[in-house]
């Protein structure tokens, strides 16, 4: 469901992200991760249409990102590293916004903004302006918004920051059985415990470029009697 072939971004003379290929398949959940600085966020704008490769392709769901984005961008549920915009509108305001954008019907809107405020906690909240909630509850109405459309692809930079033990815990489980009804899910995290329960594979980058493509298992066979967090600090360890 998303293809990233040899995409190349560079920001004056830095290349932020350096040929980088990967995949991820219906019904994954793809752990991407990296040190400050390694390319991830570039990597996700440039996936969510947010900035243009130099070279390289990018396919959502089918879609590609330059010839038809559009349609690709359709597809995907993005939540930012960001939660503060749009803050002098009402949480329901925004959310009738965003289903506006992605022509979710009246019903359709309804139903999903009564499931997933239900879901973190936000139904009596709706009517207040985001500027008064606290920096976890915007994050939970980030996360509504994203998923409003019922898209099919989940793109996710670091979603769980900011959010309190229950909603994190809801937000992982939606994950899985997203990833179960044939989607795919796409995040990143610097939380290494969250990616060895959640994915199904991890990409590590490091300075724009893959480190590893491939599953927990088979990473930490190639690295015996070494915690997840040795490895990994020992891939992204400058030389």
């Amino acid at each position: 469901m998303i293809t990233f072939d040899k995409v190349i971004k560079k920001f004056d003379t830095v290349t932020a992200v350096n040929s980088l290929s990967f995949t991820a398949k219906k019904g994954e959940i793809v752990g991407f991760i990296g040190p400050n600085g390694s390319g991830k966020t570039t990597t996700i704008k440039m996936l969510t249409g947010i900035l243009s490769p130099d070279s390289g392709t990018i396919n959502i769901n089918g879609y590609n990102m330059a010839a038809d984005s559009l349609n690709a961008k359709m597809s995907i549920g993005y939540i930012a590293d960001n939660p503060d915009m749009f803050l002098r509108l009402k949480g329901i305001e925004f959310l009738s916004f965003i289903a506006d954008i992605y022509h979710v019907n009246q019903q359709e809107r309804i139903k999903q903004i009564e499931r997933l405020a239900g879901v973190f906690g936000l139904t009596d909240f709706l009517n207040s302006q985001m500027m008064s909630y606290s920096h976890g509850m915007r994050q939970k109405m980030m996360v509504i918004a994203a998923l409003i459309h019922n898209p099919a692809v989940w793109i996710l930079d670091e979603p769980l920051t900011g959010l309190d033990p229950k909603s994190a815990y809801q937000l992982k489980r939606m994950m899985v059985e997203h990833a179960n009804r044939g989607n795919c899910v796409f995040f990143s995290t610097h939380v290494l415990e969250v990616a060895e329960k959640l994915c199904h594979k991890v990409i590590i980058i490091q300075k724009g470029q893959s480190l590893y493509d491939g599953t927990l298992d088979n990473l930490k066979a190639s690295h015996p009697n070494k915690e997840l967090e040795k490895i990994f600090l020992e891939l992204t360890c400058d030389e």
